[in-house]
């Protein structure tokens, strides 16, 4: 039966982790955005709460969240800070691969560590020269009999300069494309790896994104998850479940600056009365709370999809691509609404406004989406 509303369990989470994110994640947001540290203390946090990693199934130790539960979590936690949610959040993102195309031995002994102890984990398949088209990257896994010699540079990698493992798609030749593809978990011990240094970035500032090159690294066959055509749809299955969580931090991030725009609204006097009792003001609010509510409904119906089995990719893309594009709307609305102080870093729309870009770039553009559903369309429709 269609309803709206959240179960009693998943009101506790989203009450645990937006209480979480207003009292621990929103008092640091400026001081992390400003430093550009990582928020380890505070990620740690995160985990012993059971708010990291949300993806590990309970039979790995994790906590057994649902799709649904998890973009309620993210949502919370973007609202605190998109950074912090962004480091927290791509955790799930390198061990989606393994959730979904691992075998049971490899989840025990990949997840399992995930669930004893704060680890991280970092997903890498974009490159310098291959961005969008994924299907094209270079990175080369060379059978080498026991193991395979991985060789590439990938770039814009979230947590690489902290990660324990990382998920790497390589190709075992480059000629076949998407068909070559293949997926390996690397560990952080393997030699040949070589991290870059902390890329400087417009949003999303506390987050750690570097490229990160494999030099002739060993990695044995037993890391393989996925082999040659299997490992590119491990990765568009894995885009499918993390996807909803892009757009639930775009949510999240939308409502943080919705309520920031209702309150000062509210106490900012100009012509002698409140701001929010004008009709301009009163229609950009009206316009931001429309979208964040729809931008919300479309996110939980990508989740939904997944929890009962059904096919998301065209949702999950409308999902991402409308969240993606509200939460920008949103932001730069709201430091209109806050005028010249909505320009100064002092007030948190600014910090908002920067952050909302990140979200029509990273896990595939916007534009991209746009892609993904013109061929979801045109592909039924035959």
């Amino acid at each position: 039966m269609l309803h709206f509303s959240y179960s009693s369990e998943q009101n506790e989470i989203r009450e645990l982790s937006l209480k979480f994110a207003k009292n621990e994640m929103m008092p640091k947001a400026s001081e992390y955005d400003e430093s550009g540290e990582f928020p380890m203390p505070i990620l740690k946090k995160a985990w012993e709460l059971g708010l990291v990693n949300t993806c590990i199934p309970a039979e790995y130790g994790g906590t057994g969240f649902s799709a649904q539960d998890a973009v309620i979590i993210t949502e919370a936690l973007a609202y605190g800070c998109l950074g912090m949610n962004t480091a927290i959040m791509a955790n799930d993102l390198a061990l989606l691969p393994i959730v979904i195309a691992g075998s049971d031995e490899q989840k025990k002994r990949f997840l399992t560590p995930f669930t004893e102890d704060y680890k991280i984990a970092a997903f890498c398949l974009t490159e310098p020269g291959f961005g969008s088209d994924a299907a094209s990257l270079q990175t080369l896994a060379k059978d080498n009999g026991d193991h395979f010699l991985l060789s590439g540079e990938k770039m814009w990698i979230t947590n690489a300069g902290f990660a324990d493992l990382f998920v790497v798609y390589a190709t075992v030749d480059p000629k076949l494309k998407h068909k070559g593809i293949i997926a390996l978990v690397v560990e952080k011990e393997m030699a040949g790896i070589e991290i870059g240094k902390p890329e400087k970035k417009m949003g999303h500032r506390c987050s750690d994104t570097r490229a990160v090159t494999f030099r002739n690294v060993k990695v044995p066959k037993e890391n393989l998850i996925a082999g040659p055509g299997e490992g590119w749809k491990a990765a568009m299955k894995t885009l499918d479940h993390s996807r909803p969580l892009v757009a639930s931090s775009a949510v999240g991030g939308a409502q943080c600056a919705l309520d920031h725009s209702i309150a000062y609204a509210k106490q900012r006097v100009q012509f002698g009365v409140p701001i929010s009792q004008h009709q301009g003001v009163q229609f950009l609010i009206s316009e931001m709370a429309m979208k964040v509510e729809a931008a919300r409904l479309l996110t939980a119906k990508a989740a939904w999809l997944l929890d009962n089995h059904q096919p998301n990719t065209q949702v999950a893309s409308y999902a991402k691509a409308f969240a993606a594009d509200a939460f920008m709307q949103t932001s730069t609305d709201a430091v209109q609404v806050f005028g010249g102080y909505g320009y100064s870093t002092e007030y948190p729309v600014e910090k908002l406004m920067r952050d909302a870009k990140l979200i029509q770039i990273y896990e595939g553009t916007s534009q991209i989406q746009r892609l993904v559903i013109a061929k979801e369309i045109f592909s039924r429709s035959l």
